[in-house]
């Protein structure tokens, strides 16, 4: 009776969603016509500041951008050790989700509330297709092999906010399509015999019950408690619950089930394949190096003081760009644990003894990167080398183009470093035409050793930005009381490494896999520790582009002044915690609203890329 008219409406639902994606993808157009313009421009050196809109239909596209960046920059932090989890999307993200709420509720209701003896029954089928057509695109979100990121232009963790809302509002449709038949059944007093007569009715409430139990477990505190627990029962849930509700809807909605599992499949398959790709060679050339390995990578970790773990991955066949991320696994550390971490390094280090190395920076926490830690610590303690072999996935991840930008402002927290680094050392080291004239970068801690692996190897950047002439200003900040001589040690590092700076960029810890190997960068940090307080400071003032304090940085007045210092665009990347995040965002959206950029004041674009710790 109802079904041709719940039918047209799913139809229309993915109607809307592939009109939202064509429009992403046209804006993709538009921003790779906007940097190649600036590249042309700026390889021709025709005008001061490439990076200003060029023409009518730019100023035009600059100033529906800067409108959309500051309605959707804006954040509300919710402080607090126990309550920060409560912090609310991006304001961009809210409207994004109000207007999905608004047709998911206009799809809910349109023509079903009529008051007659189908009231019940009208508004229970109703959301039950509203519930199903919604399925495909909760596992689509959920891809790591995302075909929405591929035509977006975006990757899958920027898009999994978007997954666990979609989920719960699933799960509030579900409960509306339940709640309308079991209240016919009960007002007409055949509640036993319709669960005997209908078998279906129990697979659809154990689809459920298992909405809802994903819905509690993803909620952070809860899954952070044990996160590999989380993992594997998110999988066995997601795979369960297709078979639940492929049982319990009827035939003529079976093939947004189907839907959704081509999309889980096809994800399954991209990723085995590309695991396979990238950790099994057919013919590995063992004389190039010791480490080289048919499956898997060799790998060598060394513990950097009391929470920091560097891993080096040796002989990796595949590039990648700066801020991307890969996920890997150690078996010997945790046997079905694969972990994200951001890829610390922006291209082949040099000098190594072959083809291709990464490194990656792992703090410790609890559970695998605890035990990582503790295996490099007891290793080194024993005076051991340890190799461990390891295998990658990835690498993940759709980071912007960092060179189209006049300023690029870098703000990280402890091992944030990891994400703005490479993306510092990509931009001074390109081969390729360089917009960029000015890179402020601020690093925060409350621990000097935090940031040791990273300020080693500062000094080297600010040289190499001397040579390709980028203005390159360093502020560390270590904000833990009594860490003024902390603060002094990071900027000694900087300072004190001199002609072996091109050590510290990682291949002193390619070097040392190999039997004859020298010193690693931890031997640099140990030097600059060993350091006498005088020593440290005389070294630390002397280069007027590095800057130091034990107070906490203003992030406000670190961001203001490269922004009304500049004539073109800026971009202001920032990688730390909700706190911090939420920061960048507010100061960044208050910053452009007042200079009132592209609105005839003259004042340039002010682009944000957040990426924060979260899981």
């Amino acid at each position: 009776m109802f079904q041709t008219t719940n039918m047209e409406l799913a139809k229309d639902f993915w109607y809307i969603i592939a009109g939202v994606m064509g429009t992403l993808a046209a804006c993709r157009i538009v921003n790779y016509y906007k940097s190649q313009r600036r590249l042309r421009m700026c390889a021709a050196k025709s005008v001061e500041f490439p990076t200003k809109p060029s023409n009518r239909f730019l100023e035009a596209w600059a100033t529906l951008t800067a409108v959309i960046r500051e309605a959707s920059y804006p954040q509300l932090y919710v402080p607090g050790r126990w309550l920060s989890w409560m912090t609310p999307p991006p304001l961009g993200r809210i409207i994004a989700l109000l207007i999905y709420w608004a047709i998911i509720i206009y799809m809910m209701t349109a023509d079903a509330i009529v008051d007659d003896a189908f009231f019940w029954e009208r508004i229970g089928y109703r959301n039950a297709w509203v519930t199903v057509m919604q399925v495909p695109l909760m596992y689509l979100l959920a891809s790591k092999c995302s075909i929405i990121g591929f035509i977006a232009g975006t990757s899958h963790e920027r898009l999994n906010w978007l997954h666990r809302w979609v989920a719960r509002t699933i799960f509030v449709t579900a409960t509306v399509h339940g709640f309308h038949f079991y209240t016919e059944w009960v007002l007409a007093d055949f509640v036993a015999l319709q669960f005997k007569m209908m078998p279906m009715v129990k697979y659809g409430l154990g689809a459920w019950a298992i909405l809802l139990w994903s819905m509690i477990s993803s909620f952070l505190p809860i899954r952070r408690m044990s996160y590999e627990f989380f993992v594997i029962q998110h999988i066995v849930s997601a795979v369960l619950f297709l078979w639940l509700i492929y049982v319990h809807v009827p035939a003529s909605a079976q093939y947004n089930v189907w839907f959704a599992i081509a999309a889980l499949c096809f994800d399954r398959v991209c990723r085995t394949v590309l695991l396979v790709w990238q950790n099994v060679k057919f013919a590995p050339n063992k004389g190039r190096c010791k480490g080289g390995q048919r499956v898997g990578h060799q790998a060598q970790v060394r513990a950097v003081g009391d929470s920091i773990t560097v891993v080096t991955i040796k002989d990796v066949h595949f590039k990648w760009r700066a801020g991307q991320h890969l996920y890997l696994w150690m078996p010997h550390i945790g046997l079905a644990e694969a972990h994200p971490y951001t890829i610390a390094c922006a291209h082949q280090l040099p000098e190594t003894c072959i083809c291709n190395s990464i490194q990656l920076v792992v703090r410790k926490h609890k559970g695998f990167s605890r035990r990582l830690h503790n295996f490099a610590a007891e290793a080194q303690a024993a005076g051991k080398k340890e190799r461990l072999t390891a295998f990658v996935s990835g690498p993940y991840g759709e980071p912007p183009r960092w060179d189209i930008y006049d300023t690029i402002v870098l703000i990280s927290a402890s091992t944030g470093a990891s994400f703005t680094l490479p993306i510092l050392e990509s931009v001074l080291h390109t081969k390729e035409t360089n917009c960029t004239k000015r890179i402020d970068f601020l690093l925060t801690a409350k621990q000097g050793e935090e940031i040791d692996f990273y300020v080693t190897r500062l000094h080297e950047f600010i040289e190499r930005a001397k040579q390709v002439g980028i203005e390159l200003l360093v502020h560390i900040a270590v904000t833990r009381s009594g860490s003024a001589s902390a603060v002094n040690h990071a900027a000694a590092n900087v300072q004190e490494v001199g002609s072996s700076a091109a050590s510290t960029t990682g291949s002193n810890l390619d070097k040392e896999m190999d039997e004859h190997s020298v010193e690693e960068p931890a031997a640099d940090i140990e030097k600059a520790a060993t350091m006498s307080p005088k020593k440290r400071l005389s070294t630390s003032s002397d280069d007027s582009h590095v800057h130091q304090a034990s107070v906490r940085a203003d992030v406000e007045a670190f961001i203001r002044g490269p922004v009304e210092a500049t004539g073109g665009e800026t971009s202001v990347v920032v990688c730390g915690g909700p706190s911090l995040v939420a920061k960048v965002r507010n100061c960044v959206a208050s910053l452009s609203d007042e200079r009132a950029v592209h609105k005839g004041t003259g004042a340039q674009g002010i682009q944000l890329h957040v990426e924060e710790y979260s899981f």
